[in-house]
């Protein structure tokens, strides 16, 4: 059913009326005179339709659906498994080492785990307390910094686009 906003507007001086009609995010103003948007008024469920059709040929058709499946990684007896983390700058600023780890090239490869996150900075000589990493990725999920989702195995991070930040930064 559209949502009417703005039954009508009328501008004395002129003579012209005006209704507006939100169906979404789309919409649509009807102007004329008074007899002439009531007219048209009538055939509004006919026009519907119409309107909708026009205005989903103006979005964009891209819808981008990412499944990221992760496995716990299994430690048995001494075997382990050799992993290459990224060597990053000391630094005893928190947001600075995770930005500065999910802009490498295996921060950007896929989204990571905590533990992951955790033992790259291990792996360049930074430690940061479990509470402090998670806060620290809770506040870069906050500011749309870092996209966050939950997988099957906890939630994993990835560095938010331009789009997404400069989205965030309109909002505001």
């Amino acid at each position: 059913m559209p949502k009417k906003s703005n039954p009508h507007n009328a501008d004395e001086s002129t003579g012209s009326f005006s209704f507006r009609v939100k169906i979404g995010e789309d919409e649509v103003e009807i102007r004329g005179t008074h007899e002439e948007v009531t007219k048209t008024l009538e055939n509004l469920p006919s026009l519907v339709p119409s309107i909708h059709t026009a205005f989903d040929g103006l979005k964009p058709k891209t819808v981008a659906t990412l499944t990221v499946k992760t496995q716990a990684q299994p430690k048995t007896g001494t075997e382990e498994t050799v992993q290459v983390f990224p060597k990053i700058a000391t630094t005893s600023n928190s947001v600075e080492a995770v930005i500065k780890v999910l802009e490498t090239d295996w921060g950007k490869w896929r989204p990571r785990t905590v533990e992951e996150l955790k033992d790259a900075m291990k792996a360049s000589g930074l430690k940061f307390s479990d509470r402090v990493l998670s806060e620290t990725l809770d506040a870069l999920a906050r500011k749309c910094v870092v996209r966050r989702w939950n997988t099957n195995t906890g939630f994993v991070y990835i560095l938010a686009e331009r789009k997404d930040l400069e989205l965030k930064e309109k909002a505001e």
